[in-house]
């Protein structure tokens, strides 16, 4: 029996979590306030539907987790796309804010089972450690997702509403993304080099050692989470408090997405004889870098500012997937995974709304010093951990 290309594989993911990530965590950027004007409904509560599916995603993972070491990843993907069809289409025809709510509870549900953490887990299934590429792959292609869904919904919301808008997300999700699941592999071929191995294959690991390292890397991820997701909402007004031209800040923010791309092309290249920690240690420094320009330097060091950060976060989203595998091994990575994104999604649901009194009540130059100073402390974090100790 041939064995499941994983570059295939991984592409196949890759387009998959491109238009998933498009129709669920880069929607309401648009969508929202389409939904304030239509409902007269309170922004913060619109936004806040959104806030409460990153909560019950992240509530959910651990449980996700255990479904895809049980069944496989196949199985949870195909689901997840169902399900995210079925949340959208409840925005879609639901009336009123009750109904935008109803919809991303649902969607939230959809999510644990469908975005980064549950791709990765079902590389880590199918090719053990050898999973490392297929995953920096897979978000080679996701990276493009805000790239096409911005632009998407862009075109959308003025031809059918927004509702509409949801509805055409639905389909995409039965029509196109479901498909490309069921043409992902339920296991590798066992005996082949792409095959995980058994789980005897490896010895057990001290519990010691694996509870302080899980701790210090959900740390880790957690702090930048939080960085992240106040970046998300406030970097162009933070850059314009820097002194920016609203044009100047817009133009500066758009080159975060490229520099996350441009992250995971230097860890798909230069990074591929590094250890995945030592590839993580890199990104976890490019931030604080970049702040620290910034303090010295003022606002003309904006642009490296937004190309380190970004570079920093496209390295970092690798990582979230290599790092576990490449510490702990294949055995138990699915839950592993699930554990990880509980604490992560739980702080980029609540970092927004807890971090706006300080952005709005510091100079924006102190926001992005804390930003680095916060960023560093997440790297400390990173360097203590050190390959699994041989077994006495």
């Amino acid at each position: 029996m041939t064995p499941p290309d994983p570059r295939r594989v991984a592409l196949l993911l890759g387009v998959a979590q491109t238009l998933a990530w498009a129709g669920t965590y880069y929607l309401p950027a648009l969508v929202a306030p389409a939904v304030v004007a239509d409902l007269g409904a309170d922004p913060a509560l619109v936004y806040g539907a959104f806030s409460l599916a990153l909560l019950i995603s992240g509530l959910a993972a651990p449980r996700t987790g255990r479904l895809i070491e049980t069944l496989g990843g196949r199985p949870v993907l195909l689901a997840s796309s169902g399900i995210l069809a079925a949340g959208l289409a409840l925005l879609a025809v639901l009336p009123g804010l009750w109904g935008w709510f109803a919809g991303w509870v649902v969607i939230g549900f959809g999510m644990a089972l469908g975005l980064y953490e549950a791709a990765f887990a079902t590389l880590g299934v199918l090719y053990g450690r050898g999973a490392r590429r297929a995953i920096t792959l897979v978000t080679l292609v996701a990276g493009f997702a805000s790239t096409l869904g911005w632009p998407l919904t862009a075109a959308l919301l003025p031809l059918v509403g927004w509702r509409g808008t949801c509805l055409a997300y639905a389909a995409i999700n039965l029509l196109v993304v479901l498909p490309l699941y069921l043409l992902v592999p339920r296991a590798a071929a066992a005996g082949s080099e792409d095959a995980a191995p058994p789980e005897a294959a490896e010895p057990p690991l001290p519990v010691a050692w694996v509870r302080r390292s899980f701790l210090l890397l959900a740390v880790f991820f957690t702090l930048r989470a939080v960085i992240s997701a106040t970046l998300a909402v406030h970097l162009i007004a933070v850059l314009g408090g820097l002194g920016l031209s609203v044009a100047g800040a817009v133009a500066a923010s758009a080159l975060l997405g490229p520099s996350q791309v441009g992250g995971r092309l230097l860890e798909f290249t230069l990074g591929r004889a590094a250890h995945p920690l030592t590839a993580a240690r890199l990104g976890g420094a490019l931030l604080p870098l970049g702040a620290l320009a910034l303090v010295l330097a003022g606002p003309v060091a904006a642009v490296p500012f937004v190309l380190l950060y970004g570079a920093s976060n496209g390295i970092l989203t690798i990582s979230r997937g290599a790092v576990p595998l490449a510490l702990f091994g294949p055995r138990g990575y699915p839950v592993l995974m699930g554990r990880l994104a509980l604490p992560i999604l739980l702080a980029q649901a609540a970092a927004p709304a807890v971090t706006a009194p300080l952005v709005a009540g510091l100079p924006a130059v102190a926001v992005l010093g804390l930003a680095g100073l916060l960023a560093a402390a997440a790297l400390a974090c990173l360097l203590p951990l050190r390959a699994a100790p041989p077994p006495a």
